[in-house]
């Protein structure tokens, strides 16, 4: 006899109070009930229910052997609805959050590609740099850049960020182009003004060379697209995302600087908050972004 349905009838024999009251719930006969926990103490070798004439009482055996059972029906329920959900088209309005230049750059040609593969899917996106609260600002998913924070949050690696530097070739040609991050010291970094770290860059280059470099200029800004049209300008060197520059680089507008190093790659996710039943929006744009950036 199926283990499940016989944990169900237990489970309703419980509920409802005795055999005969479970029985014609269930449409099936007394003696059918009875089989079913006779079956299930046989199996566990242990009473489960102490029978009088009038109502049956739960062993320590059986009562813990109940809310066991009351578990595992409704994970079953969960799990079978959870497919069922998963197999739908995915449909309602995705409420995200993300970095303003990785958003703007990156995320938003990649959730055009998404709307144009589910039609019955509306997407509200937020950039902002602050760390926002993901739950309480009623957002399904977010991009985080940098140390995670929130433990209460799912979060799935995605490919590092990672920072590159570059200048317009006048500025260069001016300058001189540097051959070590050391020589940054004595040209004009464009600086972000909310950087923790403002006036201190921390290279990568080859086989993991690392170097620390104190830089100066005469221009800082918070925002990065701002630092963007300084460097084009010939202000100085920039430190920018690479998908903020690539264009510009690959247009001969900037020119790569010390191509080898980079800024130490910075750690991003996909974050979003524990789901036991995810809807096939979610679970959809969920897998959709991690084959993109993952």
């Amino acid at each position: 006899m199926d283990k499940l349905a016989g944990m169900a009838m237990f489970v309703r024999v419980v509920e409802e109070g005795s055999f005969a009251a479970a029985a014609e719930t269930s449409r099936v006969s007394a003696t059918m009930v009875a089989k079913h926990v006779r079956q299930i103490e046989q199996r566990l070798g242990a009473r489960l229910l102490h029978r009088t004439t009038r109502r049956h009482q739960l062993t320590e055996v059986g009562r813990l052997y109940y809310e066991r059972c009351k578990t595992a029906l409704a994970e079953v329920a969960l799990a079978e609805a959870s497919a069922s959900e998963l197999q739908a088209n995915p449909r309602g309005r995705l409420r995200m959050v993300a970095p303003v230049s990785f958003g703007s750059e990156s995320l938003v040609p990649a959730l055009v590609d998404y709307l144009q593969r589910h039609l019955d899917v509306t997407v509200d996106l937020v950039l902002d740099n602050r760390t926002v609260d993901l739950i309480g600002e009623g957002c399904e998913l977010g991009i985080h850049i940098g140390d995670l924070t929130d433990e209460n949050l799912v979060a799935r690696p995605l490919k590092p960020y990672r920072r590159i530097l570059a200048a317009a070739p006048c500025y260069l040609d001016r300058r001189g182009r540097p051959q070590h991050p050391r020589e940054l010291g004595d040209h004009d970094c464009l600086g972000h003004a909310y950087w923790r770290t403002q006036g201190i860059w921390h290279l990568v280059g080859p086989d993991g060379e690392t170097c620390t470099v104190n830089i100066g200029g005469r221009f800082t800004t918070n925002q990065g697209s701002a630092l963007r049209v300084a460097a084009l300008h010939g202000a100085g060197i920039v430190l920018q995302p690479e998908l903020l520059l690539i264009n510009d680089i690959e247009a001969g507008r900037l020119e790569p600087v010390l191509p080898l190093w980079s800024y130490r790659p910075t750690p991003m996710h996909l974050v979003y908050a524990p789901d036991r039943r995810p809807t096939a929006m979610l679970r959809s744009a969920i897998d959709f972004l991690l084959a993109r950036f993952g």
